[in-house]
């Protein structure tokens, strides 16, 4: 019996109001099935209209695991599948390093959806691309201190280079990246700032107005918790290994224990080198943190037809998620808060086209315990203030861009 269906056969608490109990000792691990890292776990009726140029919606359902290891179901909108993705973090956070980091799914996501639209809009302009290769490094920083309820996570803009051999002439390539450049709604998310990012609460069962940032005007949603009446298991019993894998190569070094407390800018870079993966709109990504001892971690997407693997905004998505719950852990650790059981649902609005753009994002988080109730409050948006990717979302960037056309460096805009 999973940890889920432990807790749902769990009385309630005699209260005026649905309580959650949880147990700390009662944990699930990525590894307790067996199952792959990413698996198909729903079949939608298509795509998400996303892929073809129009409005849909990302949703992302995730709960902590044991540590900060985690999982998400994610819905690649109205028609889209379901897919169960799981991330970890590495040894310097005490992390059992056995999934992707948050940060990888993002820059695995952002550069998965821009090699989507180069190639759609390279089939619609009768463009051969003989090869791509895409690598991106996000640059993030953090200032302040866990304990002291002070951090503060930043982002800056990307170094992108495209890698394109072609027939085609340098400008009509030139002309093509811009393009895809501008119709990828992960890279609208980078150069408009997401203001109005919006987040609820529940506190053991009950919703609480939240204070700090913008309280969600949506209805409730479903808590994970309930939703599932027991962990995902793929759909296909013989569902595919190598829709997340861990490559086996490390970062030379060893790592050093991340401080709970920051007194100059700590530093960190996110790389990521990509290339099409086998069958005809799939895409690979090799990501990893550059940290010494850190572990290298692929990830598929299919921006294409096939729905073989999750779109590169579904990864996008799941990381920034993925990246919230690690702030939330990380504070609940540092600062000794008797709160567990985290879980949220996240909604990723994105419109695609020749513009693109990213909306804001809709977090509903679900927190359970004993701790005061200003104590929940408190975590939501400490939390939300130290995310990487909520930074990110908020903070206006402009890619710093390099183009390499058939070995010649024919775009560089900082």
């Amino acid at each position: 019996m999973s940890k889920w269906d432990m807790l749902r056969s769990t009385r309630r608490r005699e209260t005026d109001h649905p309580v959650t109990p949880m147990n700390p000792r009662l944990t699930d691990t990525i590894e307790m099935h067996a199952d792959p890292l990413a698996f198909r776990l729903r079949r939608g009726r298509g795509r998400s209209t996303l892929l073809d140029g129009r409005h849909d919606v990302i949703k992302v359902e995730a709960r902590q695991l044991a540590g900060h290891q985690k999982e998400a179901v994610v819905t690649e909108g109205r028609d889209g599948s379901a897919w169960r993705l799981t991330s970890d973090e590495g040894k310097h956070l005490r992390g059992t390093d056995r999934a992707p980091f948050p940060l990888g799914f993002f820059n695995a996501g952002m550069q998965a959806d821009l090699y989507g639209r180069i190639r759609s809009l390279a089939a619609s302009r009768n463009i051969t691309l003989d090869d791509v290769a895409i690598h991106v490094t996000n640059h993030y920083w953090l200032t302040g201190s866990f304990i002291h309820g002070t951090g503060e996570g930043h982002a800056e803009a990307p170094d992108i280079e495209v890698r394109l051999q072609s027939g085609a002439s340098t400008e009509t390539i030139r002309a093509l990246v811009a393009a895809a450049m501008n119709a990828s709604p992960a890279i609208a998310l980078l150069r408009t700032p997401l203001l109005g990012n919006t987040f609820a609460l529940y506190v053991n069962g009950r919703r609480r107005q939240v204070a700090g940032v913008a309280n969600s005007a949506s209805a409730d949603a479903g808590d994970p918790y309930r939703v599932y009446s027991r962990a995902p298991r793929p759909l296909d019993a013989n569902a595919r290994h190598d829709l997340i894998e861990k490559t086996g190569r490390v970062e030379q070094g060893t790592p050093d224990p991340a401080s709970p407390t920051v007194t100059d800018k700590l530093i960190r870079n996110v790389h990521g080198e990509g290339k099409p993966f086998g069958r005809d709109g799939m895409y690979e990504v090799d990501t990893w943190l550059g940290m010494p001892g850190t572990s290298h971690f692929k990830l598929v997407s299919d921006e294409g037809v096939a729905n073989a693997a999750p779109c590169g905004l579904a990864l996008l998505s799941a990381g920034i998620a993925f990246c919230y719950m690690t702030q939330l852990s990380r504070y609940i650790e540092n600062m000794k808060m008797d709160i567990r059981g985290v879980r949220l649902v996240q909604f990723n609005p994105y419109v695609a086209g020749s513009n693109g753009v990213a909306e804001s994002i809709d977090t509903h988080l679900f927190l359970n315990g004993e701790a005061p109730e200003e104590t929940h409050l408190q975590l939501l948006t400490i939390a939300a203030r130290t995310c990487y990717l909520h930074a990110a979302s908020k903070t206006a960037t402009e890619p710093n861009l390099r183009t390499i056309h058939n070995g010649q460096d024919i775009a560089r805009a900082a």
